[in-house]
């Protein structure tokens, strides 16, 4: 939303682990090196640990992206699993067949993985076996996982491990019980944070690889408060940094300022210990802004509608943007105007409980007047649910619409879903509202612009900014997708084989040169990271979504 502002192509601070980011520092660049030494370590065991946030993934990510090709790479991001259920995952990243059967023990993987493991070592390939996030392995697990760097030949190991964790893995690897393990350990490496220096230089790469070509919209005091309420970790840096040019585009600001920053540091990492507990979260980033051409106009809203004029000491707008830039301006309305509109509202439904909303007249639909009622939320989920089945007509009847509507081959998904991804799925979905106040509302968000949201509920929709949208929204995010004949939500995927038929006539094959078709898991996985979406090579809600968008499945998509 802030981007074009800003002069940038994307936005430059998303938190996932995407290697077109990834600032080399010089501790990520050893960081990278010691993994990319354990590819021709010999076997054995590389350790990298870091802090949350710190960037192991995206390290991982970025050597994923450099690995040597004459490489097969098994990648394991669930590590919460039985010793069995890691051998079973690790011969389906490698694409071993091993064939199903009840009471399986451990040597019916085992035989399987080192018969592979010593074809591809003839063949002249290493094979190497990632495991993210390792800290939550068992000690059984690790154990397993020490055996099978006894599968070797009598010059290397057959199978190099990479354990990526945070730093209690380092802890879990120095009990007793495991110290054969230990001393398999061949390279290790801990990330630590940024400093001061490096954290201006992370903000700089981001928002030159999004596209900034002007001077930095950071003030240097706003950057040296950053690293210190951050502490340093990429992660938080990227929160912050997000939501303070969120902040500083909301106020029409050239830059980020200290005062900006200690806002967003409050909205992103919580509030105040002096706010008053239940009391309404007041808006942020939802200030006046104005129109441009010399004009001053104030707009006076409620959240999600009209509204009275403001009492006194309510602050008045700031001046206006350029008119290509320009945004309704929405100042907060007074705590009891709030209150009292909430408490006429009907029972069944009730308007929207805080002031801030950004409330954008379109020009098919202009602005009420100031005696309008208010527009519409929803204070039922169920009732928000039903209202959706029929944008998809479906009946989701008087009980529980998520477990009625699947006999009409609808299932319902509910995540934190940012907006890039909404809009890459591109279907009506319910957002909760002022979630933390206690009692949420609901609306279906029905279009989306780069700069605003379309918010529909009782037969009333109002079109607002994306800003005053995130001033209430937590990024709750809730819809409905068909499924194919076969798919049983209750079982996996790999039981599914009418679901996984389907998928397959859906996914792309690639035969040039005479190949033969790649095995599913990994069209999935390409299919996955093409899309945008979470890549574990499983057929998942969002999988089949973006499968359904290709395959011209009948569902509802947002307005234009």
């Amino acid at each position: 939303m802030y981007a074009p502002y800003f002069g940038l192509s994307q936005e430059p601070f998303s938190i996932a682990p995407d290697p077109r980011y990834l600032y080399m520092s010089e501790r990520h660049r050893e960081a990278l090196a010691h993994l990319l030494y354990g590819v021709g370590g010999g076997g054995g065991f590389v350790l990298l640990t870091g802090e949350i946030g710190t960037g192991k993934t995206t390290v991982c990510r970025c050597f994923l992206e450099q690995i040597p090709p004459a490489t097969d790479v098994a990648y394991i991001f669930n590590p919460k699993l039985t010793a069995l259920e890691l051998l079973q995952s690790v011969c389906e990243e490698f694409h071993i067949a091993v064939p199903r059967q009840e009471g399986a023990t451990a040597k019916d993987w085992l035989d399987p993985l080192n018969a592979y493991l010593l074809q591809a070592h003839a063949a002249g390939r290493n094979s190497v076996l990632v495991i993210d996030e390792a800290q939550n392995l068992s000690a059984d697990v690790l154990e397993q996982l020490r055996l099978l760097t006894n599968l070797e030949t009598n010059e290397r190991k057959l199978l190099q491990i990479i354990l990526i964790g945070q730093p209690e893995l380092r802890g879990l690897l120095a009990r007793p019980e495991l110290e054969q393990l230990a001393q398999r350990v061949i390279a290790r490496y801990h990330l630590d944070a940024l400093t001061r220096e490096e954290t201006v230089r992370y903000v700089r790469h981001r928002l030159e690889v999004a596209g900034l070509s002007r001077a930095l919209p950071f003030e240097r005091r706003a950057l040296a408060l950053v690293h210190r309420l951050t502490g340093g970790v990429p992660r938080r840096i990227n929160l912050l940094c997000d939501r303070a040019l969120l902040g500083a585009y909301a106020r029409s600001e050239a830059a980020v300022t200290p005062a900006i920053v200690r806002q967003a540091a409050r909205e992103v990492f919580g509030a105040p210990e002096h706010a008053r507990p239940g009391a309404w979260p007041r808006p942020a980033f939802v200030l006046g802004l104005g129109i441009a051409a010399g004009a001053a106009l104030v707009v006076l809203a409620r959240l999600l509608g009209e509204g009275p004029a403001p009492a006194a000491g309510v602050a008045t707008p700031r001046p206006a943007r350029p008119a290509s830039a320009a945004v309704a301006a929405v100042p907060a309305a007074p705590a009891a105007s709030a209150a009292t509109s909430a408490a006429s509202a009907p029972a069944s439904v009730a308007a929207a409980p805080a002031a801030g909303a950004g409330v954008i007249p379109t020009a098919a639909a202009p602005a009420a007047p100031a005696s309008a009622a208010p527009p519409t939320l929803l204070r039922d989920e169920r009732a928000a649910w039903r209202e959706l089945a029929k944008a998809w007509n479906a009946e989701a009847g008087d009980g529980d619409p998520c477990k009625l509507l699947p006999r009409q081959g609808l299932h319902c998904y509910t995540r934190s879903t940012p907006l890039p991804l909404i809009r890459q799925l591109d279907r009506p979905g319910i957002v909760t509202l002022d979630r933390e106040s206690g009692t949420p509302s609901y609306a279906l968000l029905t279009a989306l612009t780069d700069k605003t949201a379309t918010l529909s509920a009782g037969g009333t929709a109002q079109t607002v900014t994306l800003a005053a949208l995130a001033s209430r929204w937590n990024g709750e995010w809730a819809t409905l997708w068909k499924a194919p004949v076969g798919y049983d939500p209750r079982e996996a995927d790999t039981t599914l084989p009418a679901a996984q038929r389907w998928a397959a006539a859906q996914l792309p094959v690639d035969t040039a040169g005479g190949k033969a078709a790649a095995p599913l898991r990994q069209r999935i996985r390409s299919f996955q990271l093409e899309q945008g979406l979470p890549v574990d090579g499983t057929l998942g809600p969002l999988t089949f979504m973006q499968l359904n968008r290709q395959a011209r499945v009948d569902e509802p998509r947002l307005a234009p």
